[in-house]
Order: structure tokens, then C-alpha cells, then sequence
């Protein structure tokens, strides 16, 4: 019999889980607080289950996270794993702590599908999709692994290759920094691929994100990247409207045809729409839209005046991004002068335009950079080899 992998349930999976089991909905919470809370990987420390199902579980049950293949760690804190999804696929998944919060930045796929110009992740090719199991199980590993480090006081130095556990009666604590709170206080699932591509896992991961019996964070503190898959958005809005960030890097249909190919087949005037109706019913009222700099490409004032009229009847702020070079790329980071000239024309106009803080480029752990390893079933690697000879 096939063991089923309790990190791929939200609640409602597991209610229904246990209800063939014959068990009452609530050890569906129980274990919810275990795995997720806790941090539990073993039924033995779920001391509050009965011994006769403790005794049942690993027969029918495990829980299976990523398994650690590599990890990083900045001269600026900023930590990157790379965890194994199985054979020859690996997704990357990074940690920038900051001052106020801790944010854990989450990857939904094995590759991405959607090769936008700039974006190395997209130049791998695409697998698969990634499981909840997998797209969870990054938050419930660097839960983990962050807690054992904080206990050990070595949060801001390398850890082991994996986490260890804790000794002794205390081995199962809730997973808390030294001040109590969450040190994963947000997460964007603005890794490795398009979200709304893989939509029931993401939203199923993200309800376990949200859920208060597993990880309870707010849904401003959850933010899902998107390229601009219209169908999809308008399905998040009603599903789960949680914080929404929208990948436009282009003021005009023309440019952004060439550096974000999906606006083919969602054009910029159905983007606006679809996030127009968002902001109606999603926890924030703007949507954020990530613009990455590139000298010379989209940095210009005509640029910024095109990007004014384009959101004038959107509430939004801009988060505009240096470019993260990557071998044959073939685009340059805007200076610094440009960017800032680039900000203050926005902010002229009453809009809020901040410029990401660069984090983590010394391990290729910046937006844009991260790569993973994928074996690529859409081929795109072998097409560009050979355009290339």
C-alpha cells in the first residue's frame, strides 16, 4: 500500500484523511499543529494522538519534505537552499532576514515555463509542477532548520548540511525565534516558476500558509508573483485573494512582447483589467508591480511617461529592481542615476516607487537569478544550443 504524504493536505485534505480512517475531524488540527507548528516529522511526538493511531499512522502515512542538496549563505545573511524534488530536478528557496521580518521566498515549479527574457530560472527549461508537499514543504524545512539555528544562537552563520534535531524532552518546540515570534514572518512565491501555472497546489499551500492551525500568516503577508495569467488571476481573487504582485517590466504591448512573451496572449489593456478587478476584493488596495531595470531597454523617460498612462487607472506602487546579470544574458543593470531619475518621475505623479535592495547576489540568490537544476522536458536548452550553432 502507498503511503500518502501528510504535507500534501491542507485541512480540509486531512479532515477528509482521517474520516477514512475512521477519526473525528479534529485530529486533522492536531496534526496540522504538529507538522506545521512544531515541525514534527516523526508520529512517535504527536503525544496528544491516540497511542493506537500513533501506531496506525506510519503504516497508511509519512511525512516527506524536500531533502536538503545544498545550501548558501550570503555576507549579508541572505540563505539559499537547494533542495531536492527528485531525480535531477532541485528548486531553489531563499531566506532575506531583515530588521522587522523575515521573508522566505518559495518556488512553484521545477523550471518555468514562461522564458522571459531576463529571468535565468526561465533559461533551465521546464519540468513539472511542484506538489504541496514540495511548495509547503520549503516553508516547513527552512521553519525548521531556521528554528534549530536560532536555539543555537548561529542564525547568522552557515548552518549543518541539515537540520538537526533537538535533544532531550524538548526535542518537538514550537518553531519560534528568540523574541517568540515567526522568523519566517512572510512569504512570496517569487521563486523558481509562474504560480498561477500550478494553481491548485499553489492555492492549496497557501491555505496552509494561512491556515491559523498550521503556519497563521495574514494574507498581506503572502504574496504571489505573477507574470499575468488573466484566467488565473480572476480565480485567485475569488479562491484566495492574498497580497498580488504582477511581473510588468514593460510599459507597451511591443516591449513587452519581447521581454515577457505570455503578454501574447494576455496583452497589457486585459492585464489592467484583471488587476483592477483584484484590488476589489484582494487584502490590499494597490497591486505592486515588480519593473526590472535593464540600461537602456525600458529605463528611459518616454519609459516612465508610457508606464504613467498605462496604470493611471490602477491603485498600485512600483517596486523597481536592478537587473541580476546571468551568463549570456545580453542585457546590462540600469545605473544607478537612471533608476533614480526613473523613481522620482513616478513619484511626481503621487505613485510610490521603491528600489529593491539587492540581496544575496554573491550566492545567485537575487530576483532573477535563481536557476536550480531541472531536467528540461520542454527542450527549450537543446532548441536555444542549436540556434546558437
Amino acid at each position: 500500500m502507498n503511503r500518502v504524504n501528510l504535507l500534501d493536505f491542507d485541512q480540509a485534505g486531512l479532515v477528509a484523511f482521517f474520516a477514512s480512517l475512521g477519526e473525528k475531524p479534529f485530529r486533522a488540527r492536531q496534526v496540522l499543529h504538529w507538522l506545521h507548528q512544531y515541525g514534527a516529522d516523526d508520529f512517535e511526538a504527536m503525544t496528544d494522538l491516540a497511542k493506537s493511531l500513533r501506531a496506525k499512522l506510519p503504516q497508511v502515512a509519512e511525512i516527506r519534505p524536500p531533502v536538503l542538496g545544498h545550501e548558501q549563505a550570503s555576507s549579508d545573511g541572505t540563505r539559499k537552499w537547494l533542495l531536492e524534488v527528485g531525480p535531477n530536478n532541485r528548486v531553489e528557496t531563499v531566506f532575506i532576514p531583515e530588521t522587522d521580518r523575515g521573508t522566505l521566498c518559495v518556488s512553484t515549479q521545477v523550471g518555468c515555463a514562461l522564458d522571459c527574457a531576463f529571468c535565468s530560472t526561465g533559461k533551465q527549461g521546464f519540468n513539472r509542477n511542484l506538489t504541496v508537499a514540495e511548495i509547503v514543504g520549503q516553508l516547513w524545512w527552512a521553519n525548521r532548520a531556521l528554528a534549530h539555528q536560532a536555539t543555537a544562537g548561529t542564525l547568522a552563520q552557515p548552518s549543518p548540511p541539515a537540520p538537526q534535531p533537538l535533544a532531550g524532552e524538548g526535542r518537538f518546540k514550537p518553531l519560534r525565534g528568540e523574541d517568540g515570534g515567526h522568523i519566517i514572518s512572510n512569504v512570496v512565491l517569487m521563486g523558481m516558476g509562474e504560480p498561477l501555472l500550478n494553481f491548485d497546489n499553489t492555492v492549496a499551500a497557501v491555505s496552509l500558509m494561512l491556515d491559523d492551525h498550521a503556519y497563521g500568516l495574514s494574507r498581506r503577508r503572502v504574496t504571489i508573483s505573477t507574470s499575468g495569467i488573466v484566467p488565473a488571476m480572476d480565480r485567485l481573487r475569488e479562491r484566495m485573494p492574498v497580497a498580488l504582485a504582477v511581473s510588468l517590466h514593460a510599459p507597451t504591448d511591443a516591449l513587452r512582447d519581447r521581454l515577457v512573451p505570455i503578454n501574447r496572449k494576455y496583452p497589457l489593456k486585459e492585464l489592467m483589467a484583471a488587476c483592477r478587478r483584484y484590488v476589489q476584493d484582494g487584502p490590499r488596495d494597490f497591486i505592486t508591480f515588480e519593473y526590472i531595470m535593464l540600461d537602456g531597454v525600458n529605463d528611459q523617460p518616454e519609459h516612465a511617461e508610457q508606464l504613467l498612462e498605462l496604470t493611471r487607472h490602477v491603485p498600485c506602487k512600483f517596486n523597481l529592481i536592478p537587473f541580476n546579470p546571468f551568463p549570456m544574458a545580453g542585457f546590462r543593470r540600469s545605473p544607478a542615476d537612471a533608476v533614480r531619475r526613473f523613481a522620482s518621475r513616478l513619484m511626481a505623479e503621487g505613485k510610490i516607487a521603491t528600489t529593491r535592495k539587492t540581496r544575496g547576489d554573491d550566492i545567485d540568490a537575487a530576483c532573477g537569478q535563481l536557476a536550480g537544476q531541472v531536467e528540461d522536458k520542454s527542450r527549450r536548452v537543446i532548441r536555444r544550443m542549436e540556434m546558437l550553432q
